[in-house]
């Protein structure tokens, strides 16, 4: 025996994760070295979704980028439009109607609602509870369904606009929603948080797993849900309130112990929140317009000019204003509070009519540099939980 033992040898294996695997959420690799089932080291490999949208915005005027924002996190195209939107306000000096800062504010927080819901549920149902899943698509879709009856579109919206919204809400959506937001709380209650919050199973699978401290979350720039759960209060609609934040009132949900568990708990502290600033946006909803007046706009050419097809082209994607067609020249950073953390778009002008640098500071990309920080010495089964519980979108990984 002591001389089989002796001849026995171990050596690390390395295993990849993705880029199709149904648990990195989206084309992910993320490559594994593994001593056993402890992962002793972990890469994280991303590009497998660019797109170039940075890039192609620099060759588009300030209205005809906003679409590429739709397509950055896909599952909140309204708070990636409205981010853009405030950051092209700012550099313009344009300040958008009281009733567009409320609508906006308002597809703000569904859409935190809706990519919380997602978030949540296929993180559950990575580890294991399919009900929450089922019950959470459900609630989403009613969102889904108002979003359409505002603009027609239920995912890529591009329904903001700079210096306001494309068009105004009916008052059959404010009251649907008014009634979503009286039902929500007791749902989460009752079909959430019932069904998940002492199931010991989950306890076991987040509880004391992927723990980063307060100072480790700042150093790293986590923002968003992922920061709070380290105990760090940080949230932009707090800090450098933009549209209607100033004017309701709602609490910054935090963890104590950074762990899966307490991330967790933050999103759905969220969820209520969210619903809470919902309902005081419809009850304190202004009268008014909903676009400002020096706010840029498309324009057709005359009925009784007649053009040849490239003009035609060309005619469809001009951007007039009433006022000064070009950019002021600078440069503007702005930030906003997407459901997954600070989006920032910083933007360079040259004068002319469209961005001459284009920036986005995504949180989803910064999130996932922290993968490694998170994985190495646990063990490989709760790789699963920690990519769940960064909450990633690789759209706006990659951009």
């Amino acid at each position: 025996m002591t001389a089989v033992a002796k001849e026995l040898k171990t050596k690390e294996i390395t295993i990849s994760m993705g880029p199709q695997h149904p648990a990195t959420h989206g084309v992910l690799r993320v490559v594994l070295e593994l001593d056993g089932e402890t992962v002793v080291k972990c890469t994280p490999y991303v590009g497998y979704l660019h797109r170039g949208v940075e890039k192609l915005s620099e060759n588009r005027t300030y209205l005809s980028a906003l679409p590429l924002t739709d397509r950055l996190d896909y599952i909140s195209s309204m708070s990636n439009n409205v981010g853009y939107c405030v950051a092209v306000e700012r550099l313009f000096g344009i300040e958008p109607p009281e009733r567009a800062k409320y609508i906006r504010t308002i597809m703000c927080e569904m859409t935190r609602i809706s990519s919380h819901i997602i978030g949540l549920t296929t993180h559950m149902l990575d580890i294991g509870a399919m009900t929450p899943f089922l019950y959470g698509f459900r609630d989403r879709e009613r969102l889904i369904d108002l979003f359409e009856m505002t603009c027609g579109a239920r995912l890529t919206v591009s329904y903001a606009r700079i210096g306001g919204v494309r068009n105004d809400v009916s008052q059959e959506f404010l009251d649907k929603l008014y009634e979503f937001t009286e039902e929500f709380p007791k749902i989460i209650q009752e079909q959430y948080e019932t069904l998940i919050d002492e199931n010991r199973i989950w306890l076991q699978r987040t509880k004391g797993i992927g723990i980063i401290s307060a100072e480790d979350a700042i150093n790293w720039g986590l923002t968003g849900p992922t920061l709070r759960g380290s105990g760090v209060p940080y949230d932009v609609r707090k800090y450098a309130p933009y549209d209607a934040y100033p004017y309701v009132e709602f609490d910054v949900p935090i963890g104590k112990n950074g762990d899966v568990y307490d991330r967790y708990k933050c999103r759905m502290e969220e969820l209520k929140q969210s619903n809470r600033i919902i309902k005081q946006c419809i009850e304190k909803m202004p009268r008014g317009p909903i676009m400002a007046p020096d706010a840029p706009k498309f324009t057709l050419p005359p009925k009784d000019k007649v053009l040849t097809d490239m003009e035609s082209l060309i005619h469809q994607f001009v951007l007039i204003t009433k006022g000064p067609i070009a950019a002021p020249v600078g440069e503007i950073y702005a930030a906003t509070e997407v459901p997954k953390g600070e989006l920032g778009f910083y933007i360079v002008s040259d004068g002319s009519g469209r961005p001459y640098r284009m920036r986005l500071r995504a949180p989803s990309f910064v999130h996932v540099s922290v993968l490694p920080k998170l994985c190495e010495d646990a063990l490989v089964a709760d790789v699963i939980a920690n990519i769940g519980t960064i909450d990633i979108v690789l759209g706006e990984c990659d951009r």
